[in-house]
């Protein structure tokens, strides 16, 4: 089918422009909340720091949802996998605006989070079969780049809605597009052939690669120092920075393109030194994240330091996610959830421990602390897989250099007939 293979104008084919599309609504809703705690937290009569579990559950459920849908739906039809999982995330954003209960609201976010899984796991496997090998790069980082362009537009235009119509204005329009999403992909997307020739058993056997796991844990630790600070960014920005809470979106928009000029670098970078360029940036990421406690009290300074800690800490994503891919080649659909896993991990991790904080005496400077902390950890599985890369660089010298003069008499030459 054309849709189904890579086109001949060498551009890539609509199908991956259709999960981009997607990823910007699930990026879009997983973030949006960092915008409207303060309204939320009012609304509901709960604390801005328990309304933060809304975006700690909606991470819990991608934690145990990628993973699970991976395998779940490993032999199912892809469409019908990705239009039920949009079907269950607008149904969510439905059950979350019409009530009022924080209970049921969390619950919804968790259902919300499993369906967002699901889109992932298949997702991604769908855009690299649709663009081939030649592209298949390219269309995950388009997809990643849906993600990321959710930050910049996504996330700042549902906080400023959300303070004008209330918080349940975004959830509604999320639902409404995640509606018509589910329709443009039932009729965009190929039906294709069942999966079931497609072992499980050897999707979870590559994970014995030793290399994965440092892998996945600088995802994890990167993305809990940045989305620790981000979670409660709000709070940050009004009462300790004094920027008045209309600006707080145009800050999002400045994080927003620092993560996506950050996806772009690690991009380009981390394909000839990925190592430097991800070291580079998580040292960068966790000194921001130092600075951003004495110096957050100037909106300048607290602006320059929040694009500067989305900029260096998504470097470090695109080193670490190929990475992991690389590690396991033979289970592209377990490790490319388990990397979404990974990331959410980070935000839960993070994003609780900032909750934390925040209500000690460290108060608004907590978050950023805990931010920094996450990111200075994540240099050590990095400098693990740079130590791993060279000493492996050796052995594959040691074993293709050619055998020393002196040892050509004793060597066996192979007899002829």
């Amino acid at each position: 089918m054309p849709t189904a293979s890579r086109t001949t104008s060498g551009k890539l084919p609509f199908v991956v422009w259709v999960l981009a599309a997607g990823t910007f609504l699930m990026g879009t809703t997983e973030f949006v909340i960092a915008g409207l705690l303060p309204e939320i937290a009012s609304d509901l009569g709960v604390g801005v720091s328990h309304a933060g579990l809304l975006i700690t559950a909606f991470a819990i459920g991608m934690i145990i949802g990628g993973p699970a849908m991976a395998l779940a739906t490993l032999r199912l039809p892809q469409r019908h996998t990705l239009t039920g999982a949009l079907a269950v995330f607008a149904l969510g954003h439905v059950v979350a605006a019409l009530s009022s209960s924080f209970t049921v609201i969390l619950t919804a976010r968790v259902v919300t989070a499993l369906a967002t899984g699901a889109f992932w796991a298949v997702g991604f496997v769908i855009a690299t079969a649709a663009a081939g090998p030649g592209d298949s790069t390219r269309a995950v980082g388009v997809m990643m780049g849906g993600l990321t362009l959710a930050n910049v537009i996504g996330v700042p235009i549902g906080s400023y809605v959300g303070q004008y119509t209330g918080w349940r204005g975004p959830f509604w329009a999320l639902a409404v597009l995640a509606a018509l999403a589910a329709a443009s992909v039932g009729r965009f997307i190929p039906q294709m052939e069942q999966r079931g020739q497609i072992s499980v058993r050897a999707e979870i056997g590559a994970l014995r690669q030793g290399r994965l796991w440092p892998a996945l844990a600088a995802a994890v630790l990167i993305m809990g120092g940045v989305l620790a600070t981000y979670t409660y960014i709000t709070p940050l920005l009004t009462g300790r920075a004094g920027i008045p809470a209309g600006a707080v979106p145009l800050v999002l928009i400045v994080f927003g393109l620092g993560a996506l000029g950050g996806t772009a670098i690690g991009g380009r970078l981390g394909d000839h030194r990925p190592m430097a360029t991800a070291i580079t940036a998580a040292a960068v990421t966790a000194l921001a994240l130092l600075l951003l406690i004495p110096l957050s009290t100037g909106p300048v300074t607290a602006v320059a330091l929040v694009f500067l800690m989305a900029l260096a800490g998504f470097t470090v994503n695109p080193v670490v996610t190929s990475f992991a891919v690389r590690a396991a080649g033979d289970a592209p659909t377990l490790t490319s959830a388990l990397t979404t896993s990974a990331y959410n991990t980070g935000i839960a991790a993070g994003s609780a421990l900032a909750g934390r904080a925040l209500n000690t005496s460290l108060g608004l400077t907590g978050p950023a602390l805990v931010g920094a902390f996450f990111a200075t950890l994540t240099l050590l599985p990095l400098m693990a897989l740079a130590l791993s890369g060279t000493r492996r660089a050796r052995i594959v010298a040691r074993r293709t250099a050619p055998a020393p003069a002196h040892d050509d008499t004793t060597a066996r030459v192979p007899s002829r007939h």
